[in-house]
């Protein structure tokens, strides 16, 4: 048996919308995504340190047909309303394939509704029961989704690392901006290669 590093993993966004030619989202993120790499260095990342993790978590977001859930949306949530993105049962809501080869190593937790990978989910239970000490945060987008949970994961007392090469924005200068400017306030930043866990 292993010893423990008390690190998970957290991939947000990994769903068809977003990565998928044909998701209703893909154009947000594409260049961006391509110049970072997000997607083959996320998938790297699995395939020769996986098992670095104690945790590898993802946090899919999923609406209902009539996106009860958001009341009066704003943003981003009232985009994904207006385009029909992320609709449960729906190809855009699904995971991307390309991990389903690492499905049985991910620990899928439903609930998220928002911004924050924290807010209706039981993520931190699952954290605290598992002794996780340190985040490190992969996919998008990384204005909105990654930054709102690496901040709540910092005010929570965890140790917040963000992937800058597993991250992607709307735009090549939001993905460095945050990299260079944002993140480094509350946590690290670091590609994947240059990542220790301990």
């Amino acid at each position: 048996m292993k010893n423990p590093t008390r690190t998970a993993l957290l991939l947000i966004g990994f769903q068809n919308d977003y990565f998928a030619k044909e998701g209703i989202l893909h154009s947000v993120i594409e260049e961006s995504s391509r110049v970072s790499g997000v997607l083959q260095n996320t998938l790297a990342l699995l395939e020769e340190s996986a098992e670095q993790f104690d945790l590898i978590i993802s946090t899919p977001i999923l609406f209902t047909d009539g996106y009860s859930e958001l009341v009066d949306p704003v943003g981003i949530l009232r985009t994904i309303k207006d385009v029909g993105a992320f609709k449960a049962g729906q190809f855009g809501s699904e995971t991307i394939p390309e991990l389903d080869a690492y499905k049985d190593i991910i620990t899928e937790i439903p609930g998220k509704r928002g911004l924050n990978a924290f807010s209706n989910t039981h993520l931190e239970a699952l954290l605290r029961e598992n002794g996780i000490e340190h985040l490190v945060l992969a996919g998008t987008v990384t204005s909105i989704c990654i930054d709102s949970t690496g901040r709540h994961a910092a005010d929570l007392g965890f140790k917040v690392t963000i992937l800058s090469d597993c991250t992607s924005s709307r735009t090549i200068f939001e993905q460095d901006f945050y990299c260079e400017n944002v993140f480094p306030l509350y946590g690290s930043v670091c590609s994947s290669s240059t990542l220790k866990v301990a």
